[in-house]
């Protein structure tokens, strides 16, 4: 119960703490609204374009072949257990906010190397019965397989995105006010 005495104000005090707790209350509530916080925790591929300055990469992942079958997260998150992937997504998502609350954006966004790490591990995951390559085994005997060599966008760096990473380098990109208009049925596709 002593502890309980020192978190408990003064009574003359009450009133202002309650007041000041409400203020900070409200104030986290705005900010997590206006952050769209609650979105980060799907794998909504219009979460990544939040901040404007993935609007390159979606609009290129929406022109891909991966568009009907991998989202944003399917690639660049761990999926080797869900404490992993949010625990990476938590950490990635810190490290963006920071970046974007200071506006510190690159001209020219690239993979951290954890992301890399990620990325290929769920290259190999979805493109398994290709990437083992073990039928290519039993017909060509001195097959090497490169994957312990090289990774998968070392060949296909196009997939799903293009070369260019400026945040200003895609045409007729589409904006985050855009993407919530027409993921909430307001513009026709």
């Amino acid at each position: 119960m002593k502890i309980l005495d020192y978190l408990i104000p003064p009574q003359h005090w009450r009133p202002t703490v309650i007041i000041l707790l409400g203020i900070l209350t409200g104030l986290a509530a705005y900010i997590l609204y206006i952050s769209n916080a609650p979105s980060y925790l799907s794998d909504n591929p219009e979460t990544c374009i939040n901040c404007h300055v993935m609007n390159p990469q979606y609009t290129d992942w929406a022109h891909s072949s991966h568009r009907d079958v991998a989202t944003c997260n399917d690639c660049h998150v761990p999926h080797n257990n869900v404490f992993n992937k949010y625990y990476f997504k938590a950490m990635d998502g810190l490290r963006h906010a920071t970046i974007f609350t200071f506006r510190a954006e690159p001209f020219a966004i690239y993979i951290k190397e954890e992301g890399r790490h990620a990325v290929q591990s769920n290259c190999i995951r979805c493109h398994d019965p290709l990437v083992g390559m073990e039928f290519l085994m039993a017909v060509q005997p001195n097959f090497h397989n490169s994957l312990k060599d090289r990774r998968c966008v070392d060949c296909h760096r196009e997939t799903p995105h293009l070369r260019v990473n400026s945040i200003a380098s895609t045409p007729n990109t589409l904006t985050s006010g855009q993407a919530y208009k027409r993921s909430s049925g307001q513009v026709k596709r």
